[in-house]
């Protein structure tokens, strides 16, 4: 049996493909499994700098696949296969030490707004609609709420998780879902220069940005300049940055640059 998730590894990019289009990348239990497995691999794999999720077809993925999710009254909750690896995949995700750009290839629905939140980076096309479609089912976006209310406009957040409706991609910019929305033609050269940005960075530093982004506006002001500034003196000292300085002032590349 096939995989419905590909992978690809091109001068320290991962690009990792939901890539089962009859069923526009639905998030069925043997989609997450490959698609764990995939992830993990990246994240263990030393050459792997940047990941790069994206999917095939017109859809990025319209969510849990629907088919799965019937039980009978007699099986209950537990049954339900709706979870199966998904939490531990946005986990991944969310705490991976290198840098995810999600790539869009199109619209996106329910539980794909999860996978698009989890990333650090998001771009679609213009032409790319958006729906957290839980509430008309009668079900809830639960877990997809842990990466995505940490991203969207609290205002923009109880709007569409309440409602269910449609929104285009410049909205999406606009509430905190995407970074970018291109047109479809410009949609590779757009991920290609985030990425080709990201494999510049210290993976050391990156990983750690990308804990003090999250962070910092969590802490206490005073606590906050604390801490950041022992780490400074940290990163500055440390072999990746000394590196770094090094590799500046002679006017060469790191010797982490792919």
């Amino acid at each position: 049996m096939s995989s419905l998730v590909h992978k690809a590894l091109k001068a320290g990019i991962a690009t990792i493909t939901l890539d089962s289009p009859p069923n526009r990348n639905a998030l069925s239990v043997r989609l997450l499994g490959d698609l764990e497995y995939q992830l993990n691999w990246a994240l263990g794999e030393p050459d792997v700098r940047v990941i790069v999720l994206t999917g095939t077809g017109p859809v990025f993925c319209s969510g849990a696949d629907l088919k799965e999710q019937r039980v009978t009254p007699a099986q209950g909750a537990a049954d339900a296969p709706v979870t199966a690896s998904f939490p531990e995949i946005l986990g991944l995700l969310w705490e991976s030490p290198k840098p995810v750009i999600c790539r869009l290839n199109g619209t996106a629905r329910a539980g794909g707004l999860g996978l698009v939140a989890a990333c650090d980076l998001a771009i679609a096309p213009l032409t790319a609609s958006f729906a957290f479609t839980e509430v008309r089912l009668g079900v809830v976006p639960a877990m997809i709420a842990v990466p995505v209310l940490r991203r969207l406009d609290p205002r923009a957040a109880g709007e569409y998780l309440l409602t269910g409706e449609v929104f285009d991609a410049p909205r999406a910019v606009e509430i905190g879902l995407l970074n970018r929305a291109v047109p479809h033609d410009e949609l590779d050269a757009t991920v290609a220069r985030y990425a080709e940005m990201l494999v510049k960075g210290g993976p050391e530093a990156l990983a750690i940005t990308k804990r003090m982004v999250r962070e910092i506006p969590e802490m206490p002001f005073e606590e906050g300049l604390r801490r950041m500034a022992a780490l400074s003196a940290e990163r500055f000292t440390s072999e990746e940055g000394q590196e770094g300085i090094a590799a500046f002032m002679e006017k060469r590349p790191p010797k982490w640059t792919v």
